[in-house]
């Protein structure tokens, strides 16, 4: 029965298409063939196991468990799909990054770090990717929105959860941080750039100017 529940928990996250979390495995199963949780975890490693030296991987994330592509053959792969995914611009790499690092953090806060405005635009895209959310508010004058990151954003990134981030004294400066984040979907043309990423460029550099005049 175990060799066949094991293949019932890969097929479910091979057809799931998003991760799947312990108890939705679980529901999986009638009551008198459902597995323990200990059991479920040890055929869970019993497949991550078969996946060793293979192009896929199972990996825990932040919403559950789920079958990927491993990152070395995202090059490959991403050639399935005529789009090329969108390069993200610097001053959104380094606005995710502060409120990965620092959450919650107000866009204020952000800015200070920063020393620009940040755009409207990259608030916003951040937001619809739902990488990031408001937690809550700050208890100033004003009363600025504090931001977090989300579920979404540690599965983006294949993280189980922030203590998965490299520490911030082993990373030296934003650069760094943006390299170990890995921001650019695979396979992304280094050249590639929306118009709405150097518009938000453009606008930092505007609002840089303004203030050291």
């Amino acid at each position: 029965m175990l060799d066949k529940s094991k293949q019932i928990i890969e097929a479910a996250l091979l057809a799931a298409g998003k991760p799947l979390l312990l108890d939705h495995m679980l529901e999986l199963f009638e009551e008198s063939e459902r597995p323990d949780r200990k059991v479920l975890r040890e055929l869970l490693a019993e497949i991550g196991r078969d996946y060793e030296g293979r192009g896929i991987e199972l990996l825990e994330v932040g919403s559950g468990f789920r079958i990927q592509v491993r990152a070395e053959y995202a090059p490959w792969v991403s050639r399935l799909w005529a789009e090329r995914p969108s390069r993200y611009s610097r001053a959104l790499m380094e606005t995710l990054a502060l409120v990965a690092y620092r959450q919650p953090i107000t866009r204020g806060e952000i800015e200070e770090v920063r020393g620009v405005a940040v755009s409207t635009n990259i608030i916003k895209s951040l937001t619809e990717r739902d990488w990031i959310r408001v937690v809550g508010h700050r208890d100033v004058p004003g009363k600025p929105a504090l931001y977090a990151t989300t579920r979404h954003f540690l599965d983006y990134f294949s993280l189980k959860n922030l203590n998965e981030l490299p520490t911030l004294s082993e990373i030296r400066d934003l650069d760094s941080i943006n390299r170990e984040l890995e921001l650019r979907e695979p396979g992304v043309d280094e050249q590639t750039e929306t118009d709405e990423e150097r518009a938000d460029e453009q606008e930092d550099v505007r609002t840089e100017n303004r203030t050291n005049n």
